[in-house]
């Protein structure tokens, strides 16, 4: 007996099951082509529409003649008026199908609170999902420091922070597809660091909680361009990206102290990123459910419907 949990955002097809404890994600990313920075909206709900039967297939394989108590969607990315993507939509008229043809409710969350979610826990610290706490969402299309506060059974997440233009996740792209790498870069950029040997870094202002990635974009591009070093120019680039992430949180620490802070999103399963934040006792999700995926709406949809 358990939940299912769909998520369809703009990188990844996920469906996953969640009997109350354990879970199985079954994803896919978006195909991208070489050189490509992403897709369109209208790429990526075909690629949805494609997969989504065929990971579902994979999913109920595996689950059996278990009893399906309620499906999970995410339906938007934040829990804000006005949050909208198509891909979502995919996701959402699937689960429609999968509720009434189980005769199961049906959960609309965002996939923001999914990927706090599956952080908590996979991180297993669940008990923070009934206290405030602090939340970064590092993704390709988002980077946000969040407040997160207990909203019945789900979270209420406010930004108090972040970037003010591009995310991390599109800083890192630029960066990976500058050097060679594929679309999204994120993993690759991640294995290349780890051959660097300078620790050579740009500061990034950070004023309130907040900080713009525009100009280190440029950085990174000089810095490749004086170097010829793939290796340190990835390295260059993640701590960059780790150096504004910690200055927002310190002053977050400082205007809500006491609170946990919490690393959630695709970007939050970099290695440099982890060892940097270190002294700020972060609570980091597995990388497997840092990236985007359906167990924390299965999750939700679990706690939503419990009696």
């Amino acid at each position: 007996m358990g939940t299912l949990g769909i998520d369809t955002s703009n990188y990844t097809t996920s469906i996953a099951y969640f009997d109350g404890k354990e879970g199985m994600n079954c994803s896919r990313l978006l195909p991208v082509k070489q050189g490509e920075l992403g897709l369109r909206q209208s790429d990526a709900v075909f690629a949805h529409i494609k997969s989504l039967p065929e990971l579902s297939g994979r999913l109920f394989d595996h689950i059996g003649e278990l009893s399906i108590t309620a499906v999970g969607v995410s339906t938007r990315p934040r829990a804000v008026e006005g949050s909208y993507m198509p891909c979502f939509l995919v996701g959402l008229s699937h689960a429609r199908l999968l509720s009434h043809a189980l005769g199961v409710p049906l959960v609309e969350v965002s996939h923001q609170q999914g990927h706090v979610a599956a952080c908590l826990w996979s991180a297993d610290a669940l008990g923070l999902m009934e206290e405030p706490h602090l939340a970064w969402h590092l993704s390709g299309g988002t980077t946000e420091l969040l407040l997160v506060e207990p909203e019945g059974k789900n979270v209420r997440c406010t930004r108090i922070g972040g970037t003010t233009d591009i995310s991390a996740g599109q800083l890192i792209d630029r960066a990976g597809v500058m050097l060679g790498l594929s679309f999204p870069a994120g993993k690759a950029l991640d294995e290349l660091s780890k051959n660097a040997q300078r620790t050579d870094s740009f500061k990034v202002k950070c004023a309130d909680r907040s900080f713009s990635f525009s100009g280190i974009q440029n950085q990174v591009e000089q810095y490749f361009s004086r170097t010829g070093s793939p290796e340190e120019t990835a390295a260059f680039c993640l701590r960059c990206v780790a150096g504004a992430v910690v200055q927002a949180t310190r002053q977050a620490q400082k205007a809500y102290p006491g609170l946990r802070v919490v690393f959630s999103g695709g970007v939050a399963s970099n290695s440099l990123l982890r060892e940097e934040t270190k002294p700020l006792n972060p609570v980091f999700a597995q990388p497997q459910f840092s990236t985007d995926n359906a167990m924390g709406v299965a999750l939700l949809a679990s706690r939503l419907t419990e009696v």
